[in-house]
Parts: C-alpha cells; structure tokens; sequence
C-alpha cells in the first residue's frame, strides 16, 4: 500500500527579493520514484534542499512522516586532490547508528572493487556509485538524488539509471531525483514534475510528454523526441524480421 513519506504544502522561497520556489504542492509516496525536471534555474536542486530541512521555506508546510529516515546524494563533491583519504576511509566517517559491512555495500552498487581506492582517484561514476553506497548506509526511505549522472558518459548513466530503479525496488524506499537526462530518465520514473519556479506539469511520463506545458518548457523537438523513447520502451525484437518498431530502425 502506498502511502505518502513528504509531503510539501504550497511552499513559496524568496531570497534577497528573488522568488525561487511559488506555490508548490508535492506527495512522495512509499516506493515510488519521482523525477524533477525543468531549465537551469528553475530551482530543482532549491526544492530538494526544502525537502530535505536544508532551507527552511518563506511560507508553506513540508511534512516527512513519522520515523521517515532521508537519505542525500550530492550534486557535486569536491575533493581537494591534496588530501589523502580511501573509499573505506570516507564511508567510515558517515554517521550511522549502525556498523555497516563497507564491501557489502559498495557491492550493491557495483563499485567492491575500489574500497581501497583513493577517493579522488575515481571517474564520475565510480563516484556516484561511492556516494550512494554512503547514503544507503542510513537504511533510508526516501533516497534524494540531485544530478545522479552528471559527468558520467551515456553508458555509465544508463547503468546508474538502471542502479537506481533495483535498489528502489530490492530496499523498497522512494526516490526523489532531479535531473537533466529526460530520454534516459524516463524509462525509470514513475512520476515527473516539471518545474520552472512553480509546478508546471505532473504526472507519468506519457502524461506529461503530452502536455502542452511540458513543450512550452523544453521545445517541440525535445517532446517529440521523449514521446519515441517512452514509446520505444515497448517495442520488441522479432529476430527473424527485425525491429517490429515502425518508427525508428533498431541499427
């Protein structure tokens, strides 16, 4: 049974006579994964930072249910190249009630090999992976991802998609994620929210690729070229024939 984890009531966020979120009404249900899209600026990674008791809004409710636990992953995590510190090392200073099996971990999220790695010696993905695995050490029901995928090549991003969606479903915790991947994305979402400022649009990824306010955001080109992904994810193979998708040939 679903129920709702965070619930954000008409949150409005003003800073130095800027407006950065307006009217925003937002439910995370148990299991579920939302995805937050929208241009630069429209104050994706501010909504989480609310969500998440970071920035306390201008006026407006946020509720997180009763013994709701949140975990974080950072958009970016700098590194100063002079510090010497392993992937075991920097999982070990997490706070956790806790004592967490670190290979364990990092095996769920298929990064065991670099636990005596350093940390600044790691690509982007073997990062994300790192970060996850700390956030997953918190045991949360709600996992809030910001940019999950940023600097890590399409291969990797779909890898990490697909990470994402199994551990949603092997820990059964909801996902609140932002993102700017919508054609990758999208096939591991339940639910999207286009967000410039105030809520645009909501819904499933066929409902909002259909909406007018979704193309007004990001261009016909860019519904037109969503509407074949989603489409795409249905299409099967006949291994005698060929492709049984019409629209694009599977080269």
């Amino acid at each position: 049974m679903n129920f709702p984890l965070l619930t954000l009531t008409d949150v409005n966020l003003t800073l130095n006579n800027n407006s950065l979120l307006e009217s925003v009404n937002l439910q995370l249900n148990a299991g579920e994964i939302m995805t937050v899209v929208g241009p630069n600026g429209a104050g994706k990674t501010t909504l989480l930072r609310v969500a998440l008791g970071l920035q306390k809004p201008t006026s407006g409710k946020v509720k997180i249910a009763n013994g709701v636990t949140l975990g974080y992953v950072p958009q970016k995590l700098h590194i100063d190249p002079t510090f010497p510190i392993t992937v075991k090392r920097f999982l070990a200073l997490a706070k956790c009630s806790k004592k967490r099996d670190f290979t364990l971990l990092l095996k769920e999220v298929g990064a065991e090999h670099v636990i005596d790695s350093p940390l600044q010696n790691l690509s982007g993905g073997e990062l994300q992976r790192v970060l996850m695995a700390r956030a997953l050490m918190r045991e949360p029901d709600i996992l809030v991802l910001d940019e999950p995928v940023q600097g890590v090549d399409v291969h990797g991003q779909v890898e990490l998609y697909d990470l994402i969606s199994r551990v949603r479903t092997e820990r059964n915790c909801a996902i609140l994620m932002v993102s700017h991947d919508l054609h990758l994305v999208m096939a591991s979402t339940d639910r999207v929210l286009c967000l410039n400022r105030h809520i645009c649009c909501t819904g499933t990824p066929e409902v909002v690729v259909n909406d007018p306010a979704y193309t007004a955001l990001f261009g016909p080109y860019a519904a037109r070229h969503l509407a074949i992904y989603v489409h795409d994810k249905q299409h099967q193979h006949d291994h005698e024939n060929g492709c049984s998708n019409k629209d694009h040939s599977c080269d």
